[in-house]
């Protein structure tokens, strides 16, 4: 219902910067001063991580305060369920093989050729296969090109699903080779399944993965070094063990809904009760 009338005030808003805002900006500058005159007139604003905020502010010329509150994961289901049934499925006739996972909506910025070119080389050293989840444009082109290379019998492509933990705790390491991620929920819900992550050192990913306790931060083009790092995990199971387990501690300690959620509660009580 509207208000009307004399005492009638505009709603209060709070605006949450998930990463999109700036990826928008820096394929069309002419949405520059729309979103940046929105983040000045909310009442509050948010942003899921450091990094985001701090691109926000360069990029945009805020000057106002930006609340980081992380992204953050039901932790009562996000956690490890092994499935032999599915792992033998996945693995099929290369029943000993580690299996590598990626998740993605399968655009540019995830990068999902190179997740192909470090498995490639983890080949060499790795009797391995690889799990492909989600959709998107590049994923056409994707899969002409591992048909190509011979790689189908190592390469699956399962499209969309919905339980993912179901797939991540069938799965040994998990790669993101981003471009850019604003926070990398993707690599907290690895993280969560006790999946060590191996992923470019891009935006928020420093926030959520502990560069050699949780998994592995490198270089945005070193393939090679992803590549060496996922072999360490893959060959090394004491390693992978501890790492996977690192790695669903922070998420518990620090990214679940109950700690994350009242943070975002308390922006509605301030935002209602401030006077902009």
């Amino acid at each position: 219902m509207l208000a009307r009338g004399p005492r009638a005030r505009p709603p209060k808003t709070i605006a949450t910067l998930h990463g999109t805002d700036i990826t928008l900006l820096g394929s069309d500058p002419g949405y520059e001063a729309v979103v940046g005159y929105s983040i000045e007139q909310a009442d509050l604003v948010t942003a899921v991580s450091k990094s985001l905020r701090d691109d926000t502010v360069r990029s945009l010329g805020i000057t106002r305060e930006i609340r980081v509150i992380p992204n953050f994961l039901d932790c009562a289901e996000w956690r490890r369920r092994p499935d032999a049934a599915l792992r033998r499925e996945i693995c099929g006739a290369h029943e000993q093989a580690r299996v590598l996972i990626h998740v993605s909506n399968f655009r540019t910025v995830k990068r999902v050729g190179i997740v192909v070119d470090v498995f490639q080389r983890v080949l060499e050293r790795v009797d391995g296969v690889l799990v492909m989840i989600g959709d998107g444009p590049d994923r056409e082109p994707l899969e002409r090109r591992v048909d190509e290379q011979g790689l189908r019998s190592r390469v699956r492509f399962v499209g969309e699903e919905h339980d993912l933990v179901r797939w991540l705790s069938a799965a040994d390491v998990f790669l993101l080779p981003s471009s850019q991620e604003s926070f990398g929920l993707a690599a907290l819900e690895a993280m969560a399944c006790e999946v060590p992550v191996v992923a470019a050192r891009v935006g928020g990913l420093p926030e959520a993965v502990e560069d050699g306790v949780t998994g592995y931060l490198c270089p945005l083009d070193a393939v090679d070094a992803m590549a060496a790092r996922a072999c360490d995990l893959l060959t090394d199971e004491t390693l992978r063990t501890r790492m996977g387990r690192a790695g669903a501690e922070r998420v518990r300690a620090h990214f679940c809904a109950d700690d994350i959620v009242p943070l975002y509660e308390q922006c509605y009580r301030d935002a209602l009760s401030s006077g902009r």
